[in-house]
């Protein structure tokens, strides 16, 4: 009998991995952490506190990944520890109905209306369905506006991530971007058929699809701002076209703001639209990432009458044994109380800063790119302008992002392992953090300079 327990922690990143590639599929839980786009080794994190992480082998970083998001107000805030503390003391969990499951909803609720001075409340959802992960909130909305309007077909933007579900895997970014993978092997040809994929802020695209097909059409889903293939915002006024567009034809308009929910606003990218001029109705939201506070939790949000479609009141079926998680809804609730104004105050400034000084950096190297936004989630694409779809953003010199990277981690920072993916930042970064980002990026610079592409 092989016994894989050696019963001594692993000191190294090396000796983590080699241990963690016998019993693991390619040594890692989620494929991006493999480090396979940019080389070497993976970094194994043992700690995490403010706007760093720790290493096993004790080395510190200044943290541009935020756990992909969750970590608004910095690693192991006070707040959000005591709260998950408190709810541990009280159980991890019961199967069963809890107070914390209503108090996150009305937080959330709340923070989805808002009330402005010259006109009428504004609300972006009315009820809130809490499930464990962003690919279950995504799943089931595509479930239920197949249920709310009986028909078929999915149209989804080329370069969108929304989990990995089946319906959801064709051209879809994050991992699937940084690995080259078309798709997903186990997906039947009648399952990707469901799903039309088009040219993201590609309005003709959009019309022509809706002209073939709107009869059988049940919903658009799209990243409210898109940040799976590097950051890549709508075009101005896009998501109210994509609403607009999809109610004329009877069809609903899914929203995915797992990455940019409560990020970039307390009302995330809907009311960051709402604030410049370019309201939206989405008919479904999706949650996920900081609604949690770091632990698994996720949420399905949208108008009444169609969330009362799901069981037990309707006949869309979901159900999850850990959904509302007691111990998760406490973290999410400490965090969406602790990120009041001064912190959407704080993140683009902070942000901002770090990026203009990796970009003067580059650019006094002569490295082509350009920095895109959205909120305060950012990326670096190395070309001269930002790309509008996912064939722009495919359209790079990628092979200068690994040298880049690695230059950046062996100054201390530690970025997304991935040229397609956003980076982020969090309320704990203070001007020591992004001193130590800034001290990092000549040398990062050069390093990106020097790069060949691969043979």
């Amino acid at each position: 009998m092989t016994h894989f327990i050696s019963g001594r922690t692993p000191t190294t990143n090396a000796e983590a991995f080699e241990r963690a590639l016998v019993v693991t599929p390619g040594g890692v839980n989620s494929p991006v952490r493999a480090f396979r786009s940019v080389g070497g080794t993976p970094v194994f994190l043992a700690s995490g506190h403010g706007p760093y992480v720790t290493d096993v082998e004790g080395t510190e970083y200044v943290d541009l990944v935020g756990q992909w998001g969750p970590a608004l107000l910095g690693h192991a805030h006070p707040d959000v520890i005591a709260a998950a503390h408190a709810a541990v003391d009280r159980g991890l969990g019961f199967g069963a109905a809890s107070t914390g499951e209503v108090e996150l909803a009305e937080l959330v609720l709340d923070r989805l209306t808002l009330t402005p001075a010259d006109g009428p409340e504004r609300r972006g959802i009315e009820k809130l369905r809490l499930v464990s992960t962003g690919t279950e909130a995504t799943m089931t909305a595509i479930r239920l506006a197949r249920g709310a309007t009986g028909r078929p077909l999915l149209v989804k933007f080329a370069g969108h991530y929304h989990g990995h579900s089946d319906s959801l895997l064709s051209e879809a970014g994050s991992g699937i971007a940084t690995l080259g993978i078309p798709g997903s092997a186990g997906i039947t040809p009648e399952t990707a058929a469901q799903t039309i994929v088009i040219p993201y802020n590609d309005e003709d695209a959009l019309a022509e699809v809706f002209a073939a097909h709107g009869d059988r059409i049940a919903a658009v889903i799209t990243e409210a701002a898109a940040a799976n293939m590097g950051v890549v915002p709508p075009k101005p006024g896009f998501n109210r076209l994509l609403a607009d567009t999809a109610h004329a034809h009877g069809a609903l308009l899914i929203a995915d703001e797992v990455m940019t929910g409560f990020r970039s606003t307390a009302a995330g990218w809907w009311g960051l639209e709402e604030a410049e001029g370019t309201p939206y109705d989405a008919d479904l939201t999706t949650f996920g990432k900081i609604i949690g506070g770091g632990l698994p939790l996720a949420g399905l949000g949208g108008r009444a009458e169609i969330l009362d479609l799901l069981a037990p009141l309707g006949p869309v079926y979901q159900a999850g044994t850990l959904s509302g998680n007691p111990v998760a809804v406490a973290t999410g609730a400490a965090m969406l109380r602790g990120a009041g104004p001064e912190v959407y105050e704080h993140l683009p400034r902070v942000a901002r800063t770090i990026a203009d000084g990796l970009s003067s950096a580059l650019s006094a190297e002569g490295v082509a790119h350009t920095v895109a936004w959205a909120g305060s989630q950012f990326s670096i694409f190395f070309r001269d302008t930002a790309p509008q779809n996912y064939a722009e953003a495919q359209a790079q010199d990628t092979w200068r992002f690994g040298p880049f990277f690695h230059a950046m981690l062996e100054h201390g920072v530690s970025l997304p392992p991935s040229v397609y993916e956003a980076w982020f930042v969090s309320a704990a970064h203070d001007d020591a953090a992004v001193e130590r980002v800034l001290a990092a990026a000549t040398p990062a610079a050069r390093a990106a300079a020097a790069a060949t592409p691969a043979l």
